[in-house]
């Protein structure tokens, strides 16, 4: 019998976040991922490999211990995860959080020019560290939400 303290850590929702321009996203209560788009009232939901965003609370933590005061959404993320390694995760593979399903289609991305997340928290982990995923199965999203692999 496996001890309580070996056990795998619960990979969930810590924040979901949106905003309707480009730049650092604002906490919500919840968003409504659409299949095939993204995040209802998000500027990213145009469609392509980027319509959710995801980034470890772990990845912001270490910004935090530089001594940045950062909110969730700073980054720019749909969503802040706990317990799971998102650059662990493979393109293609499927997560289902809450009735919703997604799909991981891109780790990491480019930043042609220092943008003003950059500017605010004197460094940007989303190319390094930041997840993207396609919408497949819409559904609601909110914080303590189980991640399933």
């Amino acid at each position: 019998m496996a001890k309580i303290e070996d056990a795998e850590p619960r990979r969930s929702v810590k924040a979901t976040c949106i905003s309707n321009s480009k730049g650092q996203k604002s906490k919500v209560n919840n968003i409504n991922l659409i299949k095939d788009l993204g995040v209802e009232g998000d500027f990213h939901a145009k469609g392509g490999e980027r319509q959710v965003s995801l980034l470890a609370a772990e990845s912001i933590q270490k910004m935090k211990d530089k001594g940045l005061k950062l909110e969730d959404g700073a980054f720019g993320e749909n969503m802040v995860t706990e317990g799971i390694d998102l650059l662990g995760l493979k393109l293609g593979q499927k997560l289902t959080i809450g009735a919703a399903e997604i799909e991981i289609a891109k780790i990491g991305k480019e930043c042609p020019e220092r943008c003003s997340i950059y500017y605010a928290a004197g460094d940007c982990i989303m190319p390094r560290e930041g997840v993207f995923a396609k919408v497949l199965k819409s559904g609601t999203i909110k914080p303590g939400d189980e991640i399933k692999i």
